[in-house]
C-alpha cells in the first residue's frame, strides 16, 4: 500500500508490491465516496450565522469540543454582534462568557484582537483570502480553511487532530506537519471536494475510527484500509463503539454495510457456482 513520503513520493508500506500513484488516487477516492454514502449530511458541527460567528466559533473550538462550543456561544453571539463589539468588549465579561472552553484568557486575548484587527484593517468585516484570514490573531491555516469552507464556499482542507489520524491510517500519507498534509490530500482529490472530504473524515473519525480504539470489525471501509485490524475486530464488541449522531447516520451506515454484506455474499456465490463445461466429478 502506498503512502507520500515528505518528498511526495509514494512508497509501498507491504512487502507484497508497492501501490502506483493512480491506485492510490483511485483508492483514495473510492473511499471518499463511501464516505459520502455514510456522512450524506457532513458539514461543519459548529452553530455560526456568518464569517465572524464561525471565526469566533473556531477559535472556541481549540482544545475543546464542538458541543461544548455550541453550549456557549449562543450568549456570546447575543452580546457581541459585530467585531466592534469584540473590539471594545470587557476582557472580564468575555472571559466569563467562554470560561467553560477552557484556555479561556488566551482564547479571550484572540478574539479582543481579532475584533481589533477587523476594524483596523478590513472595516469590520472578516476577510475572504487565506492570505489575510491568518494574520488575524488567533487564526491558523486550520481556522482560516473552516471559514473559507463554509462561510465563504471557498474550497479549503481542514487538518485536524481526526483528518492528520485518519489520512495516516488510510495510507494515504505519512506525514505528520499540517501545511504538509493539506498540500499532499489536495493533490489526490478535485478542489471542489476539499471542503466535504475534510468533514466526512472528522464525521468519520468521531463516530467509527476513534483514535485510541477504533471500531474495526464495524467499519465499512476495512476492505480499503490498510490499518484494518489497528482497533476492535470482534463485530459485536466493535458495533457496541459506533457513534452515530443521528438516526439518519445510523440508517446510513447500516444500509452501506448491508450492501456489503449482500456484494460479498454474491461475489462468493458466483465463486462457487460451477464454470460453464466443466464436468463436476
Amino acid at each position: 500500500m502506498a503512502v507520500l513520503n515528505e518528498g511526495g513520493q509514494s512508497r509501498s508500506t507491504r512487502a507484497q508490491g508497492v501501490e502506483s500513484r493512480a491506485a492510490l488516487v483511485r483508492r483514495a477516492r473510492k473511499i471518499n465516496r463511501l464516505l459520502a454514502e455514510l456522512y450524506p449530511d457532513a458539514h461543519c458541527e459548529l452553530d455560526f450565522d456568518g464569517p465572524l460567528q464561525l471565526t469566533v466559533a473556531v477559535i472556541l473550538s481549540a482544545q475543546c469540543t464542538d458541543v461544548r462550543v455550541n453550549q456557549v456561544t449562543p450568549a456570546l453571539f447575543a452580546k457581541y454582534k459585530t467585531a466592534e463589539d469584540y473590539a471594545s468588549a470587557e476582557r472580564i465579561e468575555l472571559e466569563e462568557l467562554i470560561r467553560p472552553t477552557g484556555f479561556f484568557r488566551n482564547k479571550a486575548t484572540s478574539i479582543l484582537g481579532l475584533g481589533r484587527e477587523l476594524c483596523d484593517r478590513y472595516g469590520g468585516e472578516v476577510p475572504g483570502r487565506i492570505e489575510d484570514l491568518v494574520s488575524l490573531p488567533g487564526v491558523g491555516r486550520k481556522t482560516a480553511n473552516v471559514v473559507l469552507g463554509n462561510a465563504f464556499d471557498v474550497p479549503g482542507i481542514t487538518v485536524d487532530t481526526h483528518f492528520g489520524r485518519l489520512v495516516r491510517r488510510f495510507g494515504w500519507t505519512e506525514l505528520e506537519d499540517p501545511v504538509k498534509v493539506e498540500h499532499a490530500i489536495g493533490e489526490l482529490f478535485p478542489k471542489s471536494e476539499w471542503t466535504l472530504l475534510s468533514h466526512r473524515l472528522i464525521f468519520h473519525g468521531r463516530r467509527i475510527c476513534h483514535s485510541r480504539r477504533p471500531a474495526c470489525g464495524a467499519c465499512p471501509l476495512a476492505a480499503l484500509c490498510p490499518s484494518y485490524g489497528t482497533g476492535e475486530m470482534d463485530p459485536v464488541k466493535a458495533e457496541a463503539l459506533l457513534k452515530p449522531a443521528s438516526a439518519r447516520e445510523a440508517a446510513a451506515l447500516a444500509e452501506v454495510r448491508r450492501q456489503q454484506a449482500a456484494e460479498a455474499k454474491s461475489k462468493l456465490t458466483a465463486q462457487r457456482r460451477p464454470k460453464a463445461g466443466v464436468t463436476q466429478p
